[in-house]
Formats: structure tokens, sequence, C-alpha cells
């Protein structure tokens, strides 16, 4: 293995930990508290609309009627995308972000449409960053934080590796991690 400068390795290491650690936190709790179904909330309200012709599953005419009933609202756009999804036989309009999630339905009556506006709370807020609903400055922040993570992995077995009392107890945790991620993937 190539011979790294330990000073170099141990400086880069902790100035790359210290700068994504940030980042890295809302990851790791968000996740943590995701996995147990601890989401978030939203703030609800819920308008009808009159339409003037029946609500059809045309992304780019909804999208603008949405956006007009945002801005008349004083809202942002939403961060995300926006989608048709369906449900059944029936389909909805779906925008969500990071501080808005919005949803658009047709009623019974073919002339009205239920438009449902949630606003994120705090830590839903986070939890919709975690899910890659943020906007591209954010996506790409994250992806710095995912080569960050694989530089502090490659370092710190670098590290550990160039210290020869180390390596047994390296390659027992490596081997004990890989053995428990198949028994996991096996249970699951």
């Amino acid at each position: 293995m190539v011979n790294f400068n330990r000073v170099l390795l141990v400086k880069s290491h902790m100035v790359l930990a210290a700068f994504i650690f940030p980042v890295a936190m809302m990851f790791f709790i968000t996740g943590a508290l995701y996995t147990w179904g601890i989401k978030g909330g939203y703030d609800t309200e819920v308008y009808k609309l009159q339409l003037k012709q029946p609500m059809h599953s045309n992304k780019a005419r909804l999208t603008d009627l949405v956006t007009h009933e945002l801005t008349v609202r004083s809202l942002a756009i939403p961060s995300g995308a926006a989608k048709i999804k369906r449900a059944g036989n029936s389909f909805y309009f779906e925008w969500t972000g990071t501080k808005l999630d919005v949803r658009l339905e047709p009623t019974r009556n073919p002339f009205v449409a239920r438009l449902k506006i949630k606003k994120t709370r705090w830590h839903r807020f986070f939890v919709q960053l975690h899910k890659a609903k943020g906007g591209q400055a954010f996506k790409v922040y994250a992806a710095i934080l995912v080569i960050a993570l694989m530089l502090l992995f490659i370092t710190g077995f670098i590290m550990a590796w160039q210290m020869k009392k180390y390596r047994p107890l390296l390659f027992s945790s490596a081997s004990l991690g890989v053995m428990l991620f198949i028994v996991m993937l096996a249970i699951s």
C-alpha cells in the first residue's frame, strides 16, 4: 500500500469531519427518527377551488393552476418536482418541497377541486431535505457530504492500516461489520 503522510491524513480527516458535522448530524438524526416513524408534522389548510372546466390530468395546466393559487396566497413554489399520481380510477396532482407540500384532487363535482396546502413544521423541514425534496443547491451539498464521508472512511482505514498494531483490530472490525450487514440483509 502507498505510504501517506500521517500528519496530512490526520489533518485532512479532522478538517473534513468538522466541515460536514452539521449536515451529517441532520441526516443521522432525521434518518434514525424516520426509521422509528417520527417524521415531523405539517400545518394544513384545505380550500375548494371553483374550476371553469373539469379537472384533467394535464400536469402543465395543473402546475399553472397551483402556481396561481400559491401566488394568490403569497406562498412560495415547492422546491421539489410536480407529479400526477394515480389513485385507483382517479388521479391527483402533488407538488412537494422542503417548506410546502401541495395536493390538488378532483371532487365528486367535476367543477370543484380540493387544494390541500401543507406547511412543514421545523422537524418535517429537515426530513424533507433528507428525502431530497430540497432545491438543487442542497442536493449538491448532500452529494458533497457523500464524497466527504467516503473520504473519511478511506483516510480512517489508511491511518489504521499504517499502524501495524491496529491492523488486527481493523480486520476484525471490518469482518464483523460485513457479517452483521449480511445478517441484517438476510433477516430483513
